[in-house]
């Protein structure tokens, strides 16, 4: 099993929407700066989180995207399976027709093994991540690398300086 790049991508982003969302929806550009991911990439990864409902998107000046309604409590593993990530160890993809289309020896290891990473990342919410004060230092430091800054609600965009406009 290994989760590629779909899945920590999308794990990362929606910690960083975590993060930063509560001051207001949160730009796709700012997550692409602050994580170093490709902007087309993560319009990807969002297009299939808010199929799932994960996330919502604000329109118009000062839009972005939120968290859905679950919020700080959509589990990790709920947006690994929102971007169609895998979280099978085993060689048959659950089949049970590792070895010439009968079970092999090692797929029940490999069977529970899937079985305890699902459930880890189940027992796993975005609020547990952001809570942890070494993930928020991180926040802040790739905030502060990025100079991408904080917006407040109440914040209007001036379409032709975006900048904030008092």
């Amino acid at each position: 099993m290994r989760l590629t790049t779909r899945g920590r991508y999308a794990v990362t982003a929606m910690v960083d929407l975590a993060l930063h969302g509560a001051q207001g929806p949160v730009t796709l550009a700012d997550i692409a700066t602050r994580q170093h991911i490709s902007l087309a990439y993560l319009e990807q990864l969002f297009a299939r989180l808010r199929r799932s409902g994960l996330v919502s998107s604000v329109r118009g000046p000062g839009g972005g995207y939120r968290l859905a309604e679950a919020g700080l409590d959509i589990a990790v593993v709920d947006i690994i399976d929102a971007v169609d990530e895998s979280l099978d160890a085993t060689r048959c993809g659950g089949g049970s027709d590792c070895q010439d289309g009968r079970t092999c020896l090692t797929h029940e290891l490999w069977s529970d093994l899937s079985s305890r990473i699902h459930a880890f990342l189940k027992g796993v919410t975005l609020g547990q991540i952001i809570d942890r004060p070494e993930i928020r230092a991180v926040g802040r430091r790739q905030r502060a690398d990025a100079d991408v800054p904080q917006r407040r609600p109440d914040d209007r965009i001036d379409t032709f300086s975006l900048d904030p406009v008092p």
